[in-house]
């Protein structure tokens, strides 16, 4: 990152907003990213405002990401917060920032080329030399991201790709995210969008990646072993049913070693539970931003590929 200007005000606080950045800053591999994006760039050399830099719109991007920022959102921030503006690389106080439309280009360029998940992918490349992703195992689970309802707007209608689905005693509107993490790190490695009413387990197979001989899921997931697109090389380890296991007794020499195995595969299904965490608290990702299922899966890709990062942030620094 450039030093800031003079011109611009500084404070010595270490506030958590500038501990977050700077911790983000040394872990994200910014050279393999922006030779990613950077020939879906725009040219320079033609009249008017040139084009800014790759490495300024993808950490424009990421800012976005990790602090729930809408386009117009994100302007208004690179004109009044220094840190955003220190982090794009557009440090000199009288130095042009991108347009709402700019940033809205650069985003709409990233879901033309389908660079959300090339981006995940870079990542986990990058975790997967580091020995951080391992991929004997996987944990596969889906979280409900909610959409707006109401009918309240230019087009009179809800998000059609959009559904109603049940969760416990409550509906909810919107998509459904479905991953598939190392069960021995809990890391995002597939990423998979729907609309909230399809069942988890109708995904369930299409969140392997090829290279693991186990696979863990909830109760939802009964019967994934039987579906026509199941790999024989796989064997899956799925919860027991709720009602079945309140009915086993712990005292019985086989029923007590099946409530063993349950709390078990409960501890490895666990780590599926962080990444949800991460972009949701951390990162505020609760609802859906944009219309439509390809947008709105894009962005999760982008958004886990960021809480890998944030998950081994201080093992990678270390092994840096």
């Amino acid at each position: 990152m450039k030093q800031a200007s003079l011109m611009q005000p500084q404070s010595s606080k270490r506030t958590r907003k500038r501990e977050f950045l700077d911790s983000m800053d040394r872990v994200v591999p910014w050279s393999d990213l922006v030779a990613l994006v950077e020939p879906y760039q725009p040219e320079g050399g033609r009249r008017g405002q040139q084009p800014f830099a790759a490495e300024t719109m993808l950490r424009i991007h990421f800012l976005q990401q990790w602090f729930n920022l809408s386009d117009p959102a994100m302007e208004e921030a690179l004109h009044d917060v220094p840190l955003f503006r220190d982090f794009a690389g557009l440090s000199s106080w009288d130095e042009a920032v991108p347009s709402e439309t700019s940033i809205l280009r650069f985003r709409h360029r990233l879901e033309q080329h389908k660079l959300a998940g090339q981006i995940l992918a870079v990542v986990n490349d990058l975790l997967t030399a580091k020995g951080l992703l391992l991929k004997a195992g996987t944990v596969v689970d889906a979280t409900l991201i909610a959409a707006p309802s109401s009918t309240k707007n230019k087009d009179g209608e809800r998000d059609p790709e959009m559904h109603q689905s049940k969760k416990g005693q409550q509906y909810y509107f919107g998509m459904k995210a479905h991953i598939g993490v190392d069960a021995d790190s809990g890391l995002v490695h597939t990423v998979r969008g729907t609309a909230g009413n399809i069942a988890d387990v109708v995904e369930a197979n299409s969140l392997l990646h090829g290279q693991e001989t186990d696979a863990f899921g909830d109760a939802g997931y009964q019967g994934v072993h039987k579906r026509a697109d199941a790999k024989d090389s796989v064997e899956w380890h799925v919860a027991m049913k709720p009602g079945k296991r309140r009915t086993l007794d712990k005292e019985h020499p086989v029923q007590g070693l099946l409530h063993q195995l349950e709390k078990l595969k409960a501890a490895i299904r666990a780590k599926v539970e962080h990444p949800f965490r991460v972009i949701k608290r951390q990162f505020g990702h609760t609802k859906v931003r944009y219309r439509g299922l390809r947008k709105n899966t894009e962005q999760p890709k982008t958004l886990f590929a960021l809480s890998n990062l944030w998950m081994v942030r201080h093992r990678l620094a270390a092994g840096a």
